[in-house]
């Protein structure tokens, strides 16, 4: 296996099935320090510089936390606006880089995008991490998934994924790399073009994914209506189908965006009629009204969970490339 090191987190095509098993290892002997509250020194003489091109939440203070609560250090930007790649000067993603990484050790960056983080990985002299491209991809997200899997279920292996929503998101094609590593069949239930609204986008499992997944042997099918398959399913993944535009760097909303169809909609009733009764619920966040807010209650639901795995992960993920555990 290879050493994770100064290596850069880019695209879950690149990790081999060991290399996760390692991740949620690691993750599990330091998660008692998030759970406890607790701040330690192992990575006390480390700087984390954020980059964040896009709006972000979960992903940019899971990262922070993380090495807070390791003991470092966080510099960087939440805004592009307030840096210079954002004004007048449009300064270069490679200028940009150039300067980041003399200032921290490693660099998480979300990005409009797609491939920015890769591009900055080329002139960078410190690890990458990818906190989301646009419609590309966001490892740390599904190590993050596949982590609250593995905690609770102790395998991953022979569960049965539902993916639902927006197939163009970063996550489901992580997903889809990440399950090309395990024996983990795949059932996508998304809109196609005018589904939503006459001249609404095409929302499937864009071609360029599935052709890469056939090439890993990905077992994966694709359903019309969520009613018709969730019963098989061991994990279910929601993403919202009322989205804003990836490729920008900031899509305000302006006035009301509908509401989401029952094809592609987990409510209570349906989980508690024809869903399994151990099935886990997985939703990223941020939500509309794909899963409505009397299911965060329910046994299905994890993304709480989820959200608490967020800094574990991310704990992982920075000790093991700036070498503080092999």
């Amino acid at each position: 296996m290879r050493s994770f090191m100064g290596r850069d987190i880019l695209s879950l095509k690149d990790f081999e099935r060991q290399e996760f098993f390692r991740v949620f290892e690691v993750a599990e002997q330091l998660e008692p320090i998030a759970r406890n509250r607790r701040n330690v020194d192992l990575l006390k003489d480390k700087t984390l510089v954020t980059a964040f091109y896009q709006p972000s939440t979960r992903t940019r203070l899971a990262h922070e936390a993380a090495m807070h609560r390791l003991g470092g250090h966080v510099t960087g930007f939440s805004d592009a606006k307030m840096t210079r790649a954002g004004d007048w000067y449009q300064e270069s993603l490679k200028d940009t880089v150039k300067m980041l990484e003399f200032y921290g050790d490693v660099i998480v960056m979300r990005h409009f995008q797609k491939g920015a983080p890769h591009e900055a990985a080329k002139w960078a002299s410190i690890p990458i991490i990818n906190g989301g491209d646009g419609w590309g991809e966001h490892p740390t997200q599904i190590l993050t998934d596949l982590y609250t899997v593995w905690r609770e279920r102790g395998h991953i292996d022979g569960l049965r994924w539902l993916a639902v929503g927006d197939m163009r998101m970063r996550t489901m094609h992580s997903l889809g790399y990440a399950l090309t590593q395990f024996d983990c069949p795949i059932t996508y239930v998304a809109p196609p073009a005018d589904a939503l609204f006459l001249g609404s986008p095409d929302m499937q499992m864009p071609e360029e994914y599935k052709a890469d997944f056939r090439q890993y042997a990905l077992d994966f099918n694709e359903a019309e209506h969520v009613e018709q398959v969730i019963a098989q399913a061991d994990v279910i993944l929601v993403e919202p189908v009322m989205q804003p535009d990836y490729t920008k760097a900031r899509d305000e909303r302006k006035g009301e965006t509908g509401l989401t169809p029952a094809n592609y909609k987990i409510t209570r009733e349906l989980l508690t009629g024809k869903a399994k009764s151990d099935a886990i619920l997985l939703h990223s966040l941020p939500r509309m009204d794909e899963i409505p807010t009397d299911v965060d209650i329910t046994r299905w639901s994890r993304y709480w969970q989820e959200a608490f795995n967020g800094v574990v992960m991310r704990m992982a993920l920075l000790a093991l490339v700036l070498g503080a555990m092999e």
